[in-house]
């Protein structure tokens, strides 16, 4: 293996001249009998050579019904981590190791360990955005499209640890009336949505719905009209295809959405920045994920993600009370 490739935590090296990669990495996925998971958030063509799209958790739990030996996670770390935790007999690949997230990052489990032990006896419920090590201290996962439901049947003098997303654990504070001692963790994608820049959206297009996902900010989910997980947004905008779409959620979710609603208007929030090479509603490490680190991946089974026995044993338990309560 190339030195460097290690170092960049990914494989550089070009693909072959004349080379259709979409068809390679098919053939190598029968080869190997392989199967391809891409989050909403990557990019487009990522997508269309996956077998299954979908959110975090979905992927995972559908990595674990396949009767393939090598999952490929096209998303994030943590979702890699996720796969290995229901998938542990399997091998599964990420196509590029810095392909991290702001939220498990604002998160460490020494931390966690330690404000745990500040507040003895408390529950602690863990987005599902989170590492194993921060899942193995975890009493239940949730996602932000179980939260609200799984946290209403916990006991009511529980007193909660919820982290480390602020906003979609202060959402649920307010939906169902506790009182969770939230964790100052947040997306730095969905930080970005502005009210204002929402508000002036909807004076332009006063008969849009406005979509917003959980871990926008309180002032951003007060104008929403549906908020909710990438799921509930899809599942929406599908079932009410007439309708015109403003968007507040990472901007990879509109190729899907388009797809299934190709004559429906969807409205990112914000607009690319004119001072900045990207969009500014895109997530850097899902667009990490490409095409030619796909293609790489299959072809030298790298790089590979592992979770230590003793944390996936602890890890898995909340995963599967999670599965129990919602």
């Amino acid at each position: 293996m190339n030195e460097q490739w290690k170092q960049a935590g990914c494989i550089a090296e070009p693909a072959p001249e004349g080379i259709d990669l979409k068809t390679e990495i098919r053939r190598m996925c029968a080869e190997k009998r392989a199967v391809i998971m891409a989050h909403y958030y990557t990019p487009a063509d990522v997508q269309d050579a996956a077998d299954f799209i979908g959110d975090s958790l979905a992927l995972a739990r559908k990595a674990a019904q396949t009767d393939a030996d090598v999952i490929v996670m096209c998303g994030v770390h943590f979702m890699a981590e996720t796969c290995k935790l229901l998938c542990p007999t399997k091998t599964v690949l990420c196509p590029d190791l810095n392909a991290g997230c702001s939220l498990a990052d604002s998160c460490r489990a020494e931390d966690l360990a330690r404000l745990k032990a500040q507040h003895p006896g408390c529950t602690v419920v863990s987005y599902v955005n989170t590492t194993a090590a921060v899942k193995a201290l975890t009493d239940v996962v949730v996602t932000s499209g179980n939260a609200e439901r799984v946290v209403s049947k916990l006991p009511k003098d529980a007193q909660i640890i919820f982290g480390p997303d602020y906003n979609l654990g202060n959402y649920i504070n307010h939906a169902t009336g506790r009182q969770m001692l939230l964790w100052q963790g947040g997306c730095h994608v969905h930080e970005r949505f502005t009210a204002d820049a929402i508000a002036d959206l909807k004076a332009s297009h006063p008969e849009a719905v406005v979509m917003a996902h959980l871990e926008c900010r309180a002032d951003v989910l007060a104008l929403a009209d549906v908020k909710g997980s990438t799921a509930t947004m899809l599942d929406y905008a599908t079932q009410h295809p007439d309708r015109t779409y403003i968007v507040a959620t990472e901007a990879g979710i509109l190729y899907e959405m388009r797809r299934r609603c190709p004559q429906t208007e969807f409205i990112p929030v914000p607009p690319a920045s004119q001072s900045s090479p990207s969009p500014c509603n895109e997530c850097e490490h899902m667009k990490l994920n490409t095409l030619l680190k796909l293609y790489n991946t299959l072809k030298y089974g790298w790089p590979e993600v592992t979770v230590p026995s003793d944390i996936a044993a602890a890890a898995v338990k909340p995963i599967e009370r999670m599965l129990e309560l919602s």
